[in-house]
């Protein structure tokens, strides 16, 4: 016999309209009376119909949580702090009191991919959608995301941006949680700078991601302050050292967020520039593979050359030597968009905060040789 929301309301000695209001997390119920129909739900297993539920009300049980690649600690570190704010209360007591299912749509990278996943949670009338890390620079693309957002925020579905700036147009977030991705590459450089280093390579991201844009603008403006934007025979670079030109355009490659990145980037800047004394990596796993390069070389880390990356993933301390790096708190900014998701936090003052990046100094950096 199918157990219905009555019987659930006959054991709990509540209304119908209390037990879905318990299971939804909807509207505000007493301590007391919200344990009283949980323990009437798990005696007689009780079952809501999502779908069902999902019809009548705005929005379903589901959560979205948007992802590059889930295999990038980066990702998902975020994602999985995002779920422990989004999913079961983790008390062991597997009850269902307005929690909802958090679902990791993996993009690959893909803005197409981003955009069907969008569309497929929209179809579920997911209640929230999380999305994490950088965004395409596509005037096209953004214009299609702003108005996909903007039906999804109309249906219901809450937007949180986690790691990721708005959009240059379109109004539907909650909240923007952006990394401060130019402000950590400026103190990164600053801090190679004040050691003495004045010829350094930079292995940047692909070109159309907004994180690598902002890491390198943060790098090329501590260069041009410390007067180093200029091109060797001594004249300035064309644009004051902006992206894409003169010397600095030689001492940088872009390449994907990986490994294999690194390692073949460093090669190519060793080719152009046997004279380089540091490295910065794009992030972590890049910077591995930039000091797999180095050692290939023959050069040690970092008495020939100094190698940095950004990130801070768990990995970075225990490399050896261990990592200069800039630490983003992912798991912290990744918990924060789950809560904004599910409403348990009130938004920043203009829906957008700046995640600020600490310069952690290890053993991969030092002064350069005389």
């Amino acid at each position: 016999m199918t157990v219905t929301l009555a019987d659930v309301a006959a054991r709990a000695r509540v209304s119908p309209a209390t037990v879905s209001r318990v299971l939804n997390g909807n509207y505000p119920v007493a301590a007391s009376t919200r344990e009283r129909v949980l323990r009437a739900v798990d005696d007689l297993d009780y079952v809501l119909n999502g779908p069902a539920s999902s019809l009548a009300a705005a929005t379903s049980d589901l959560v979205g949580i948007l992802v590059n690649d889930i295999a990038d600690p980066f990702f998902g570190i975020m994602a999985g702090a995002a779920q422990t704010q989004i999913g079961g209360p983790g008390d062991g007591s597997g009850r269902a009191g307005g929690e909802k299912l958090a679902v990791i749509c993996n993009t690959g990278g893909s803005p197409e991919r981003e955009l069907t996943y969008l569309t497929l949670l929209q179809r579920q009338r997911a209640a929230a959608v999380v999305l994490t890390g950088g965004a395409v620079e596509n005037p096209a693309h953004q214009a299609a995301m702003a108005a996909k957002l903007a039906k999804l925020a109309d249906a219901g579905t809450r937007i949180v941006f986690c790691g990721r700036p708005p959009l240059p147009e379109g109004d539907a977030l909650v909240a923007a949680l952006a990394f401060d991705n130019r402000g950590g590459g400026r103190r990164l450089t600053e801090h190679l700078i004040s050691l003495g280093h004045r010829r350094i390579g930079y292995v940047a991201g692909p070109p159309e991601r907004t994180t690598t844009r902002h890491r390198l603008e943060g790098h090329r403006e501590a260069l041009r302050a410390a007067g180093l934007d200029a091109a060797p025979d001594g004249g300035a670079e064309a644009g004051g050292g902006a992206a894409g030109s003169g010397d600095q355009d030689r001492l940088t490659v872009h390449g994907p967020y990986d490994r294999r990145s690194g390692y073949e980037a460093t090669l190519e800047l060793l080719r152009r520039a046997p004279d380089v004394t540091a490295i910065v990596a794009a992030n972590d796993t890049v910077a591995l593979g930039a000091c797999a390069a180095v050692r290939d070389q023959g050069m040690r880390i970092p008495q020939d050359i100094s190698v940095a990356g950004f990130d801070d993933l768990p990995f970075s301390v225990d490399a050896v030597p261990a990592l200069t790096t800039v630490r983003l708190p992912l798991f912290e900014a990744g918990a924060r968009a789950g809560r904004l998701a599910m409403g348990k936090e009130n938004p920043p003052p203009g829906g957008i905060a700046t995640i600020a990046a600490e310069l952690m100094i290890r053993g991969s950096t030092a002064a350069p040789r005389e």
